[in-house]
């Protein structure tokens, strides 16, 4: 909330998205059934991420297939309706508080009578190309100055960079008026369509209105548009410059309201300048038969509503969400096809800029072992030519069923930093017994010796559900309860592509290789990283994670 209120060059729906998801994340583990399962977890969270931005944007359906389209791995259609289920009630406790003060659940609610003309396509084609270059400029300078962050000392202070930010956002914008206006309010001026009771230097044109509602007549512009070009064009600038630097500084924040300003501005000055053509050649056979005498064939604020599309493309590279959270942001149904002309364009000229989004480029600069569920494997290998260890490897760190004691516990996690470790029966035959999580057995010791009596160093740690005899010395300590008796395992000859699969759809961060029941290996999401940045010509070594 400070954030957006400070004037800030941020959107809200991350946050949101963030808090929802958070909120999920917590109250799986009130559930068994979804705590202990990563799969059934992510569920819940492609729902929360869908309610997250139907409370954004008052956009459910939107945030539905924003949730299918770049949030989810795996998206079966159970999960598409309880997404819908959540972002349902999202929306209709959102319409129960009123937050917009306009009885309407949409936020930038305009009406537009006037149908866009065919030859029309063009420009907005237009205004997607120019989306695309707009956002792949933002990604590579965005991306650049992260970078720059990162590797210098500016990394170390976080404050500072936000309060020198917020000096030079408040220093720059208060000249210009449309950028000293919240920037929400903004888009919904440029969306606005010019009427008799419009006062803003945006309509200012020699026109005499005869009636309140008499329609728009076609008319020359005044000083204040011209005016006001100019100011949009240096307050287009700012923003893109602006918004560059402050992405990715120690704020929550999102980039759909930014995105959408720079593309309203783009779009209506794209709008006025159609308008003032169709104006001047007025006598052209495309006028005269799309315009009725004397007026206004063309609406400024559906050009500003289709380059805001457009540059959100370039920038997100979401196609189908996009669209709809745009109708529903706006309540225009009826433009629904000069978006989609305006959001293809934007991608195809955004991809051969460059291949990533901004979400996705943020992902791989932080270090996030991520599996794009977009990129195909296409290659033959097998499970065998990942798995660690390798040839030339020590042995895998395992933990035995019946015979390390606390000391050796210890020592493996204090010596190690691995996420789990596999059990097996004994360290000759390495019949696998299941899998135990760190975090679960670091716990569970330190839990026994603050409550169980007599638990020493050379305690054994057994995972039975016996106690093997005969038994001597102290008491042992039983964590089967801890113990994950049915871990994913792959046989050493599972293609590659099956593996990545798995990892993708069931949310792995890591699979054991058996052979007959016994353990040969573990294959990690790293390793899988490693082995596709290997194939694909590149040093393995350069994937670097957080």
């Amino acid at each position: 909330m400070l954030a957006v209120a400070a004037g800030l060059s941020l959107g809200k729906e991350g946050p949101l998205v963030h808090v929802a998801c958070c909120i999920g994340n917590i109250f799986s583990y009130l559930f068994p059934k979804y705590g202990k399962n990563e799969a059934k977890k992510r569920e819940i969270l492609s729902a929360a991420s869908a309610a997250g931005v139907s409370v954004a944007f008052g956009a459910p359906i939107g945030g539905v297939l924003f949730s299918l389209e770049e949030v989810s791995y795996y998206f079966p259609l159970k999960t598409l309706w309880r997404s819908f289920f959540c972002a349902l009630v999202a929306a209709f406790v959102l319409r129960s508080i009123n937050p917009f003060g306009n009885d309407h659940l949409v936020m930038f609610y305009v009406e537009k009578t006037r149908p866009w003309i065919f030859f029309e396509l063009v420009p907005f084609v237009l205004l997607g190309i120019l989306g695309g270059i707009v956002g792949s400029i933002f990604i590579k300078g965005n991306i650049r100055w992260c970078k720059f962050r990162k590797e210098s000392k500016l990394g170390q202070y976080p404050i500072s960079e936000v309060l020198l930010i917020t000096l030079i956002s408040a220093v720059i914008n208060f000249p210009n008026e449309y950028t000293r206006m919240n920037t929400s309010d903004l888009i919904k001026l440029l969306f606005s369509q010019c009427g008799i009771s419009n006062v803003s230097p945006l309509c200012d044109y020699n026109r005499n209105f005869t009636k309140v509602n008499s329609p728009v007549e076609m008319a020359e512009a005044n000083s204040g548009v011209y005016d006001s070009l100019f100011k949009l064009s240096l307050a287009l600038i700012f923003k893109l410059v602006i918004t560059i630097f402050t992405f990715g500084i120690k704020l929550p924040a999102g980039l759909f309201i930014p995105s959408m300003a720079m593309g309203a501005i783009m779009g209506r000055m794209v709008g006025i300048g159609m308008e003032q053509i169709a104006l001047s050649y007025s006598h052209l056979r495309i006028f005269q038969k799309a315009c009725p005498e004397g007026e206004s064939c063309m609406t400024p604020g559906l050009y500003a509503m289709v380059g805001a599309a457009a540059c959100l493309a370039g920038v997100t590279r979401m196609t189908v969400s996009l669209v709809v959270i745009m109708f529903e942001l706006t309540g225009s149904v009826n433009y629904i096809v000069p978006l989609m002309a305006a959001v293809m364009a934007s991608k195809w000229v955004g991809d051969a800029l460059g291949k990533e989004g901004i979400y996705d480029a943020h992902i791989h600069l932080n270090g996030y072992p991520f599996l794009d569920s977009k990129e195909e494997f296409t290659h033959t290998t097998l499970a065998a030519d990942v798995m660690r260890p390798k040839r030339n490897e020590g042995p895998l760190c395992v933990i035995t069923q019946d015979s390390m004691t606390v000391d050796n516990i210890e020592t493996l996690l204090n010596t190690t930093d691995h996420n789990g470790f596999p059990v097996v029966v004994s360290t000759e035959s390495q019949y696998l017994v299941g899998f135990v999580l760190r975090r679960d057995l670091s716990l569970a010791i330190a839990n026994a010796k603050r409550t169980q009596d007599g638990v020493v160093r050379n305690s054994r740690v057994i995972f039975t559900s016996h106690i093997p005899t005969p038994w001597q010395g102290p008491p042992p300590i039983k964590l089967r309860k801890i113990l994950d008796l049915a871990p994913i395992t792959i046989t050493d000859q599972t293609p590659m592509e099956t593996v990545i699969d798995m990892f993708r759809k069931l949310g792995l961060r890591q699979t054991l290789v058996i052979h007959n029941g016994r353990l040969l290996g573990i294959i990690t999401k790293k390793d899988v990283l490693r082995h596709i940045k290997q194939l694909a010509n590149q040093d393995p070594e350069s994937v670097l994670f957080n």
